[in-house]
């Protein structure tokens, strides 16, 4: 019989179950009344009397048993009772004076109709309730397993009281995913370190030949939206296996016992369809470095020890391989990381030049993009873009020619996509002053200055004084020619002096800086203090490494790992490294004080220019010197 129709049958049962109690519920809502109006009033023997003489009563019964008398009054429903005192003999020939009709009975009738009404309204549904639990905690039994807890209620509701202790893993077909290694651009290692194991769930006999075992599981590691979880569809749609596919976060259960139940109805799972791949993405949420605390004993921790239970106890010949991804490599348990377990960390990095632009014409290909579109300019402006984002600049770009009523992407679309991905998008409300453009134009023009004046900064792109909804009014856009993976300490001077020309700009022209150097500021000091305490670049600490990076997927900025006096030594050694790039951008701009009117004054008519428009201006050599009128 098809266990899916066992299930709909049971789940369908278990409705029936909460209807019925529903309606024993109303019934017994609707018969409380009837058995408030059935209760019977007790009243004294003398006041019975006086009813009668009074020729209230309208009809007696008498228990000859019990000496007991119910009886009613005339226009009233409610059933009286009194008991009748032995030595009175004159209580029949009152009644037949009164007309009252009497008779005699040896059984309660009253009582036991009573009883019957409480017995329907109170017994029965106490009864069903039982037998409903009963029969709950059965299902519940055999949906999770003959192991797990027989009554367990949580805050997971979703897949009905039958997904209790289920794992929740969504499965996919191989052939089903629709991605293979085709589909993955820009990361051919990772893809390379994966291509063993599709070989092996395709062939496992060739590496059983030699002696060789599949490795039990790969983790995936890298900063957002490089691409971990398209890779670990990838592996399942080359090998054409089942993709069983999971978040840590669903693992986590506010009581004990459940996420290890989950844990273990997914490998049970797995084992009913190896050979398959198990993907568990952000894994650092159930697999966090245990301590030596006291609290100890948690739901995370025995979900994470079912992990590596179940690891190191599936078949390893039957061709089961877990997949995981993190951003948060460091923080894992060293038990998950040992071999045996996860046996393969393959990095899934940021994308270089070569990596992007293979990324950007992978997803060109779905959109209509004009032939003339040069992707390898993409490539360059987007250093440090990971696949989530060079696809997300395809897309927008594809957004941008709609807009404007064109059916090609053309090349502005793809250089606008790229502004609004990094900046935001243009902000139509935020109208700038006049005064205020000036200041933000000299400002742009320090940046570009310092920057052309220097012989290894990168090219000037760029330039711009129209606001964006990331909050800033204007920025200097540089793209580099060349990937480039080392930097000299002259490169970060360098990159210091820029981020100082803004500022130098304002003080120099205007002599009032404005606050439209925070960011600059900011990076401008990261860039000092990683000098100082990760690279070694300076006379007076050497190579001595005075801090740690938190996580190198994340920003989560760097901690100093030094005494109270040394950080005080750091702290001026990077104010010393600002200042000195402080001075040579006011230099710089001080050599070049015509160009800096000339150009700004262009910028503020304009708005936006080129890189080519800014070099032709500021190379060209016609002794333009503008009267200087400093503003206050």
């Amino acid at each position: 019989m098809d266990p899916n129709s066992n299930q709909k049958r049971r789940q369908t049962m278990f409705i029936y179950a909460i209807v019925a109690l529903f309606v024993v519920y109303i019934l017994s809502a609707m018969l409380s009344p009837q058995i408030r109006q059935s209760v019977t009033k007790e009243v004294s023997y003398s006041d019975f009397l006086e009813q009668v003489d009074d020729g209230d009563v309208q009809s007696v019964t008498l228990n000859t048993d019990s000496q007991a008398i119910t009886y009613h009054l005339k226009g009233d429903d409610t059933l009286y009772t009194t008991t009748q005192f032995p030595d009175d003999t004159t209580l029949v020939s009152r009644l037949e004076e009164k007309g009252v009709d009497f008779s005699a009975d040896a059984s309660n009738n009253s009582d036991s109709t009573l009883w019957w009404v409480l017995f329907l309204s109170y017994a029965i549904p106490i009864v069903i309730m039982l037998l409903g639990g009963w029969a709950l905690n059965r299902y519940i039994k055999k949906s999770m397993g003959d192991d797990g807890p027989s009554m367990t209620f949580g805050s997971n509701m979703g897949m009905g009281m039958g997904g209790l202790g289920k794992s929740g893993a969504r499965e996919v077909k191989g052939e089903d995913t629709g991605v293979t290694f085709k589909d993955v651009a820009g990361q051919d290692e990772a893809k390379e370190s994966l291509a063993e194991i599709v070989g092996f769930l395709e062939d496992p006999s060739k590496y059983a030949e030699i002696g060789a075992k599949l490795p039990r599981g790969a983790l995936l590691v890298g900063p957002p939206g490089t691409g971990k979880t398209l890779l670990a569809k990838a592996v399942a749609g080359e090998a054409r296996v089942p993709f069983f596919s999971i978040s840590g976060s669903e693992f986590v259960e506010m009581f004990v016992g459940r996420g290890a139940a989950k844990v273990r109805d997914l490998f049970k799972q797995a084992n009913e369809k190896a050979p398959c791949i198990v993907f568990i993405d952000e894994i650092d949420t159930i697999g966090k470095r245990r301590d030596a605390g006291l609290n100890t004993n948690d739901e995370r921790e025995q979900t994470l020890n079912q992990v590596l239970t179940e690891m190191d106890g599936f078949d390893n010949h039957k061709g089961i391989v877990v997949l995981a991804a993190t951003n948060r490599p460091d923080s894992l348990d060293p038990a998950l990381l040992r071999p045996g377990r996860f046996d393969r960390r393959v990095p899934v990095e940021l994308p270089d030049l070569a990596g992007r632009a293979a990324i950007l014409k992978l997803h060109a290909n779905d959109v209509k993009i004009d032939p003339s579109c040069d992707l390898d300019i993409i490539a360059r402006m987007t250093a440090g873009a990971s696949g989530a984002d060079l696809a997300n600049m395809i897309n927008e770009s594809a957004l941008r020619a709609v807009r404007m009523g064109r059916k090609r992407v053309i090349q502005e679309d793809l250089q606008e996509s790229v502004e609004v991905v990094i900046a935001g998008e243009k902000r139509k409300s935020t109208v700038l002053s006049d005064h205020e453009k000036e200041v933000v134009s000299y400002h742009e023009i320090g940046h570009a200055i310092v920057a052309a004046a220097q012989k290894g900064s990168a090219p000037v792109n760029k330039i711009t004084i129209v606001p964006r909804t990331s909050g800033t009014l204007g920025y200097t856009m540089q793209v580099e020619e060349d990937e480039k993976f080392l930097s000299t300490r002259q490169d970060y001077l360098d990159r210091i002096a820029v981020l100082c020309g803004g500022r130098a700009a304002e003080e120099l022209i205007f002599g009032d800086p404005s606050d439209g150097a925070g960011n600059d500021i900011q990076r401008a000091t990261e860039i000092a203090r990683n000098m100082v305490t990760r690279f070694g670049m300076t006379d007076e600490f050497g190579m001595v490494a005075l801090g740690e990076v938190r996580n190198r997927y994340l920003d989560g900025g760097s901690t100093l790992s030094c005494s109270e006096g040394t950080a005080q030594r750091v702290d001026q050694a990077v104010i010393d490294l600002v200042e000195q790039g402080h001075a040579a951008a006011r230099e710089s701009l001080t050599a070049h004080r015509f160009k800096l009117h000339e150009l700004a004054r262009y910028l503020q008519k304009k708005e936006t220019i080129t890189g080519d428009e800014f070099m032709n201006i500021f190379l060209r050599d016609d002794g333009f010197a503008p009267k200087i009128t400093p503003q206050g």
